[in-house]
């Protein structure tokens, strides 16, 4: 069965074709540069550059794979949460492409796509706990089967993305600024007290890391304000941090502000995670651990969650960082698996954006 997936949620325009559970090909356009001058993503603009970009991208994987939309058996397409323009471009491709070729169409939650993306690669051994650390959401999961998600932990203000996002601002380095933390923290051995572990002095399965935001701004008022005095061009950044030298007039105190921070994030998603494990049973009722979302693509997170695992006696499921992401593999993988269970929408699928709770309403084809 061949599975056409389609990702508009946010600023990737991202399309992927999935083949009896294997990844054919993908393409994908990032709107990183357009939103970078805003300090952020501008909704609007994000939903007109989806509805520039998808037919072509489109015409072009086909082109690739040398398929037409005949040789689609299900198309699959992320209904939320995200942006709700940017979701309606997507579902409208998705749909009008349904009804001129006949496919079955399958609504998929980014969220749990994100999680499943992690079977492209291995496996995926149930039920399994899963992490999720995203620009929007930090969610903790029992999965129990791909249509089968209970969750027991999600962010109550900032998630952990966020949080890497708004320090980076404060920090002048570039949008989106995640991975030039991560970079620059490998420059230095992080200080654990430096930064608290925000909202883990509790018994709950819940995150909070906008304390962790205030604290870093805090730190940064203390010692001379930000980072840089205005900010880099990212081939610019890029070429220093490859170099291992950092840019003229950046604090010789930053590199230890990144680790530091760094540290802070991936224990504290270490302290939660493990609390979920344990009170959901441990290694009796949990099999393996699934940590996705683009947080999940940073080096300190991941070698936390690989220590944890181990600890545990778990499988641990990690996506490699091009599927950790916003991406079409995901959507398109997801909605294979749905569709192998008999499950589909119809064409009145609705778009649900972000803070709307995404239902269970799939149409079961017992044939």
């Amino acid at each position: 069965m061949r599975c056409l997936g389609i990702e508009s949620s946010c600023d990737e325009t991202a399309l992927a074709i999935v083949d009896d559970g294997r990844l054919v090909d993908a393409v994908m356009s990032t709107q990183a540069e357009l939103h970078a001058l805003f300090g952020g993503v501008v909704p609007e603009l994000a939903s007109r550059e989806h509805y520039r970009l998808i037919g072509r991208m489109f015409d072009s994987l086909m082109l690739r794979c040398g398929l037409g939309v005949q040789d689609i058996d299900v198309i699959s397409v992320a209904r939320g949460p995200g942006l709700l323009g940017s979701l309606l471009v997507g579902v409208g491709f998705a749909k009008g492409l349904a009804l001129a070729g006949g496919q079955r169409l399958v609504g998929v939650n980014h969220l749990h796509a994100h999680l499943l993306a992690a079977g492209l690669e291995h496996r995926l051994v149930f039920p399994a706990l899963g992490v999720l650390v995203s620009g929007g959401h930090t969610h903790l999961y029992r999965i129990d089967s791909p249509r089968n998600f209970t969750l027991v932990g999600r962010t109550l203000d900032d998630a952990a993305g966020e949080a890497f996002d708004k320090v980076a601002k404060m920090l002048n380095l570039p949008y989106p600024g995640g991975r030039f933390i991560d970079v620059l923290g490998h420059m230095a051995d992080p200080d654990d007290s430096m930064f608290p572990r925000p909202y883990t002095d509790n018994d709950n399965l819940d995150f909070s890391f906008s304390g962790l935001k205030t604290a870093v701004s805090t730190w940064l008022k203390a010692h001379g304000g930000t980072a840089l005095a205005a900010p880099l061009a990212e081939s610019e950044l890029q070429a220093m941090l490859q170099n291992n030298v950092l840019p003229s007039g950046m604090s010789a105190d930053m590199p230890l502000v990144c680790a530091s921070f760094n540290a802070a994030v991936a224990d504290t998603l270490y302290i939660k995670t493990r609390r979920a494990l344990q009170r959901l049973g441990g290694r009796g009722q949990i099999r393996s651990v699934v940590v996705a979302g683009g947080v999940a693509a940073n080096s300190r997170v991941r070698t936390s969650m690989q220590r944890l695992a181990a600890e545990e006696g778990l499988h641990l499921h990690l996506p490699s960082p091009a599927l950790c992401t916003d991406n079409g593999a995901m959507i398109a993988y997801t909605g294979w698996l749905l569709a192998s269970e008999g499950l589909h929408h119809s064409l009145e699928l609705e778009t649900m954006p972000r803070g709307r709770v995404i239902p269970d309403d799939y149409i079961h084809d017992a044939h």
